[in-house]
């Protein structure tokens, strides 16, 4: 709220014009109470016991109940509903009073009582109407459950579903703890462009936009991650960005266009850092806001307290196919593996690594109810990732599935600036060939490599996910407040 003009005369009301005449509507109203407030100070009241104590409230009315000379409104605010009580020969207009309508905005004054019914209530005094409900609410005041209705009118959803607003509470609370943990342990928070000349810094297809002035194309970023690393090598040793990322991908009840993202980077820190710092901070989190780390998701228990099991894509893959195979299994048997399990025939071009990474995505992760680290994915699908020391064809890169869900992805990050070329060409050979989603050889990111990017270890985990967990839902539409829709008939 803006301060009042300056020139605004003292004794002139902040809530109407100089000649005196009342507006429909005043320009602000001056509450001094919470529903939740009333609730804690005077529940304790007695039935038809009244006080002294003068408050004034604000909310919408969700109920409402005229008896004579006797009304009742059931107003509700954003910490929970307290009843209004008005009396003729005490309520001002008291006919207006009677006559709202289901959804209006009301400010009331006056005394805190309690009803012989034993109902707490603001005896009203004076009021205010502060804004009309020009469309009926009618039968969804009872809650909605129509999907197209609760996801397209969210604000019509957020005061019919109780829940709904409880979800969204939770998920700022997730956020506000993850970003101070993270402080806590010495991070940065820090903002980068969401408009970058070249799509990269993952494996998805990007949106494009237009720069006039510049008369350029421009991608809505599909992960911060290029340049959060810049930033290390400038310097910041522990650096991290929660912020929306976008991919021009389906829609679906795990993937949203647009979602949140936390990334972070830790210099001199490998992937098996990163892999405790996941475990304390999901774990960490899940305490602070859900109060235990020992879920209950979707009816059947989730422990997400450390340590989280760790297991190679190899040992997974090979226990569903029945077989060994890994990265170094010849191409042949990993077609026959893919089709035999699949159904399909995998694509002319795939390496060995992309085979065992889809026979994976493709028969195991649904599965994974975990938390599991899932370690060993090959290099030639990590274009970002360090080589694993030990073998030169995987990566030293792990995601965390919980749930049959990707919750993050992380590695140790890829240093050394030819080998980086090296793979963006690769990448970019790919994307030649059709593959929309391959990155591009981006000369900025590897000039800033060759200024030197220490050991580092990377990790983005996906807020909305986290949020899906914590809240007990299975649709990621559910816990963003204004999701991605098909455009409206």
């Amino acid at each position: 709220m803006t301060d009042p003009p300056a020139d605004r005369p003292a004794d002139r009301p902040a809530d109407g014009p100089a000649d005196g005449t009342a507006p429909p509507i005043p320009y602000r109203f001056e509450r001094d109470a919470t529903a939740a407030e009333l609730h804690r100070r005077f529940d304790g009241l007695a039935a038809g016991e009244e006080t002294d104590v003068s408050v004034a409230v604000a909310g919408r009315v969700m109920l409402v109940r005229a008896q004579g000379k006797l009304a009742f409104e059931t107003l509700r605010d954003s910490t929970g509903a307290v009843q209004l009580f008005g009396r003729a020969g005490v309520t001002d207009d008291f006919d207006g009073f009677s006559r709202r309508s289901l959804g209006d905005w009301v400010g009331a004054s006056g005394r805190v009582v309690k009803t012989r019914k034993g109902e707490l209530s603001v005896l009203v005094e004076r009021w205010a109407l502060l804004a009309e409900a020009r469309r009926s609410f009618g039968e969804k005041w009872k809650g909605v459950s129509d999907v197209e209705t609760r996801f397209r009118q969210r604000e019509v959803d957020l005061w019919a579903n109780e829940s709904t607003r409880r979800v969204l509470q939770l998920r700022s609370q997730a956020v506000s703890r993850l970003r101070h943990l993270l402080e806590d342990r010495g991070f940065v928070e820090v903002e980068t462009p969401l408009l970058h000349p070249l799509p990269g810094g993952a494996l998805a297809k990007p949106f494009i936009t237009h720069h006039n002035t510049l008369d350029v194309d421009l991608y809505l970023r599909i992960a911060p991650e290029l340049y959060l690393k810049r930033l290390v090598v400038g310097g910041f040793e522990k650096v991290f960005e929660i912020g929306r990322v976008f991919r021009n991908e389906g829609i679906s009840p795990r993937h949203n266009p647009e979602f949140t993202m936390l990334e972070l980077y830790q210099a001199y820190a490998d992937y098996g850092d990163i892999m405790e710092l996941v475990e304390q901070l999901v774990s960490q989190v899940a305490v602070d806001v859900a109060g235990t780390a020992e879920l209950a998701y979707q009816g059947r228990p989730l422990d997400l307290r450390p340590p989280w099991p760790r297991t190679t894509m190899a040992d997974l893959v090979s226990a569903a196919v029945g077989a060994d195979v890994d990265v170094h299994s010849p191409l042949d048997v990993l077609r026959a593996a893919y089709r035999d399990h699949t159904g399909a025939d995998a694509g002319a071009g795939w390496s060995a690594g992309k085979l065992l990474l889809e026979l994976y995505e493709k028969t195991v992760e649904a599965e994974l109810w975990g938390p599991q680290f899932v370690l060993g994915f090959p290099a030639d699908v990590s274009p970002l990732a360090r080589r694993h020391r030990h073998d030169p064809q995987t990566a030293e890169r792990f995601e965390a599935i919980v749930a049959g869900r990707e919750l993050c992805n992380a590695f140790s990050e890829l240093v050394d600036p030819d080998d980086q070329r090296a793979r963006f060409e690769a990448q970019a050979a790919a994307r030649a060939a059709g593959d929309d989603e391959a990155m591009v050889v981006d000369e900025d990111y590897l000039r800033a490599m060759e200024y030197g990017l220490p050991p580092t270890g990377g990790l983005g985990i996906g807020v909305d996910r986290l949020v899906m967990l914590l809240a007990d839902t299975a649709n990621i539409r559910d816990v963003i407040a204004f999701p991605t829709l098909r455009p409206e008939r």
